[in-house]
């Protein structure tokens, strides 16, 4: 199976989707350079530090709102063009880079083989939108994203042990705080990649080290019930493996301003080798789950709207590996991976923390509902300092979130029924909202395999670039003699 690259059959059709686009810009800059006069933390001190005029904005603002007016005409036509585009368009487009180097081909009988994932929410919201994370500068932090998915400091690996001090404190285990990505990850899966210039940078960046990319992900215009999507699912993966079979799925259930976005499940199959003329495949969903509108006393109404999202995104695997499945394939992994916008400390997050998904993929920081490995921590930062000194850089934060004083204070905390911070937290111990995942199940075979966990890594290398730690996985594979 080939995977054409562009989403849409032909160049006619692919041209009048990009002049609507030109024409809805100029309306899409003002709008969101409005939004942008708001100041995050950091934009806040350095006016202080450089006396900068406060009456900037209200000379900026009536400058930009007239913009906005007068390029309202141009934008009806760009919508009128741009909306019935959406039905011919695929729901995401997809790069394939010819590269010189290329991963070994796994071949089995044989030995066992290694294979690394990451998943991050990266928030490449435009500028006016990312202020609520107290972030900005998305094109900036787009750029630092890219070359630090790409290019770890030498002088640590993946597989480099923890400080000594953080093993004392949270035992033995798989577990580890690392400041790189891994290098060499052969996945990378991304969240928030809503702004489509993102997108397209972080496509460049990476495609000198991944083969397969599958980007601006997302069903726009009028979806289901008339629900207009004006921004994309956020999705994004990266492969060194060859891409089979690529599917999007859009949940029809978001409210609020998450409705406003495609919110979906991505499912992609990979090749990986070849065992016995059958293929070895891999396969990789990656998702985004419904976010909670700040505290609001119907918080289990989002909980229920998550837990809804993961079953239907289930029956979505399912449906889509039997699409895909040939006979005789030997599938060495079945990874599910995002931002699920739940923990598992959480009173607040109970009936999402005991959904089916955990019985059908294993999460290696698990134990049972309420309780993580000992090694675990949260992987959401409290927004308000992640631009303060302590995690100005990615050294300082791995630093700061090996002792529990600093994760009480840089890692958002446990919440209730109602959204609001939990006060039992105060207690110890004390690991923050891991609300990102990297869950996995193995797959009855012709050729038998054991999976085992060889790390599970916190990686805080986006320091100041998201309000998310990574995570990452390296998963052992080996056949079973006969």
């Amino acid at each position: 199976m080939v995977l054409r690259e562009s989403p849409f059959p032909n160049r006619l059709l692919s041209g009048l989707y990009s002049l609507g686009q030109y024409l809805l810009f100029p309306s899409y800059w003002a709008a969101d350079c409005l939004l942008d006069l708001t100041e995050t933390t950091a934009e806040r001190q350095q006016r202080r530090c450089c006396r900068c005029c406060p009456l900037q904005a209200l000379v900026t603002g009536p400058l930009l709102l007239l913009l906005l007016i007068l390029s309202m005409p141009s934008a009806l036509l760009g919508l009128l063009l741009w909306l019935p585009m959406q039905a011919a368009r695929r729901p995401f487009a997809y790069k394939h880079n010819v590269l010189s180097r290329h991963p070994e081909v796994w071949e089995l009988p044989g030995t066992g083989k290694v294979f690394s994932f990451v998943s991050a929410n990266v928030c490449l919201l435009p500028n006016g939108l990312a202020k609520n994370s107290n972030l900005g500068q998305m094109k900036q932090r787009a750029a630092r994203i890219g070359q630090r998915l790409t290019h770890g400091e030498a002088s640590t690996s993946f597989a480099s042990p923890r400080s000594s001090q953080f093993d004392r404190e949270r035992g033995a285990g798989p577990g580890e705080i690392s400041v790189p990505f891994p290098p060499d990850v052969d996945f990378v899966c991304l969240q928030e990649v809503f702004d489509q210039r993102a997108g397209a940078h972080l496509c460049q960046l990476l495609s000198p080290f991944y083969e397969h990319i599958v980007y601006d992900v997302g069903a726009y215009g009028l979806q289901g019930c008339c629900t207009l999507k004006v921004l994309s699912s956020g999705l994004f993966l990266a492969s060194r493996y060859p891409v089979l079979a690529a599917q999007y799925r859009c949940y029809p259930n978001g409210i609020r301003e998450d409705a406003l976005s495609a919110k979906g499940l991505l499912s992609v199959q990979v090749q990986l080798g070849a065992a016995h003329g059958q293929r070895i495949v891999g396969y990789l969903n990656c998702t985004h789950l419904h976010a909670p509108a700040g505290h609001s006393m119907c918080y289990g109404a989002h909980a229920q709207i998550r837990c809804d999202q993961l079953t239907m995104g289930l029956s979505w695997v399912q449906l889509f590996q039997d699409t895909h499945a040939q006979r005789g394939d030997v599938v060495a992994f079945d990874v599910f991976c995002g931002d699920f916008n739940f923990d598992n400390c959480s009173s607040g997050d109970e009936l999402e923390q005991t959904h089916e998904i955990f019985r059908q993929y294993q999460d290696p920081c698990r134990v049972g509902p309420r309780q993580d490995r000992p090694w675990a921590i949260g992987t959401l930062l409290n927004y308000l300092h992640i631009h303060e000194e302590a995690v100005s850089t990615p050294e300082k934060l791995k630093r700061t979130l090996e002792q529990e004083e600093g994760r009480r204070t840089y890692l958002a905390g446990p919440i209730l029924q109602d959204g609001r911070p939990d006060p039992s937290a105060a207690g110890s111990p004390w690991e923050g909202r891991r609300i990102d995942y990297i869950l996995y199940r193995e797959h009855p075979t012709t050729i038998s395999l054991t999976t085992e966990v060889e790390k599970f890594s916190f990686i805080t290398q986006l320091a100041g670039c998201s309000d998310h730690v990574a995570v990452g996985l390296r998963l052992l594979l080996n056949p079973v003699p006969q």
